[in-house]
């Protein structure tokens, strides 16, 4: 199924690289009088909604984007670290570190953090979450270890403090007192698979994504979450790390950092996105 998906997206950005590579040298030179396109590819909501709302002011500044819009998050820096795409815009650095090619990739600039929550369908306040409950959360690593982070910090279990940020399921939990189970699976799957467990720790973007299917918001339906503040997990736009000086790269990136962004996310998110910039 992930190697459908991936080939799907290497045929969907045929005839969009020349925009972002000159044979084996980077991005291509920007010429004065041209529109630069840069492919970008950006998770549904918020990142391919703010894309879209800045779309209008980068074009008066000479910068066009081609946005490719993925739920897997798998698929997004092998394809960025091949030159199939110029930037991605839907990830925090932990994540971006896991990746094995990581030094390939460099984070340009942070934008936004998306708290991280968990629902239920049988339960409003985590103290009713009863003895071997089943949590799914996502199969990342760098995800999967945010997660136990949250169950620890509301002290539902104990990590083994050497683990850090990659912490697992399988080999760091210490003390597991209400005996809970586990159950990882793709970060895209999970609000689909929330009827089947007591509770889901799903990334805020996919829950906006299927408000329509949960019926639930991140501030008002969460039944814990995290502090969005001294956040480590703040999403950015990643570059290859050979194009980060491209000057239509710090156009976009300027656009994405910029007061009307600001403005905008605050406005349209009701507080489950929260800008990190200013």
């Amino acid at each position: 199924m992930k190697k459908a998906v991936l080939a799907l997206l290497l045929i969907a950005i045929v005839g969009a690289l020349a925009a972002c590579r000159n044979n084996e040298t980077g991005m291509a030179e920007w010429r004065d009088g041209e529109t630069f396109t840069l492919v970008v590819a950006a998770t549904p909501r918020p990142h391919a909604e703010i894309l879209e709302y800045i779309r209008p002011h980068l074009l008066a500044d000479g910068v066009d984007i081609d946005i490719r819009v993925l739920t897997e998050f798998h698929v997004f820096n092998p394809s960025l670290a091949d030159g199939d795409l110029c930037a991605t815009f839907f990830q925090h650095q932990p994540f971006l570190s896991s990746f094995p090619r990581a030094s390939e990739l460099h984070m340009l600039g942070l934008v936004h953090v998306e708290p991280i929550g968990a629902y239920s369908l049988t339960i409003d306040d985590i103290a009713d979450l009863p003895q071997g409950a089943t949590i799914a959360f996502p199969d990342d690593p760098a995800n999967h270890g945010r997660a136990l982070m949250l169950l620890q910090q509301y002290g539902l279990l104990t990590l083994d403090p050497a683990a850090g940020i990659l912490a697992t399921y399988t080999s760091d939990i210490t003390y597991n007192p209400l005996n809970l189970r586990f159950h990882a699976a793709g970060a895209a799957l999970l609000p689909r698979i929330l009827e089947d467990v007591d509770m889901a720790i799903i990334n805020t973007n996919h829950v906006l994504a299927n408000y329509d299917l949960l019926g639930k918001h991140p501030m008002h339906d969460s039944v814990i979450r995290e502090s969005a503040y001294e956040n480590p997990y703040a999403n950015g736009l990643t570059v290859r790390a050979e194009d980060k000086d491209h000057p239509a790269l710090h156009v976009l990136l300027r656009h994405l950092q910029s007061q009307r962004v600001y403005d905008f996310i605050w406005r349209y998110f009701d507080g489950a996105v929260v800008p990190v910039f200013q």
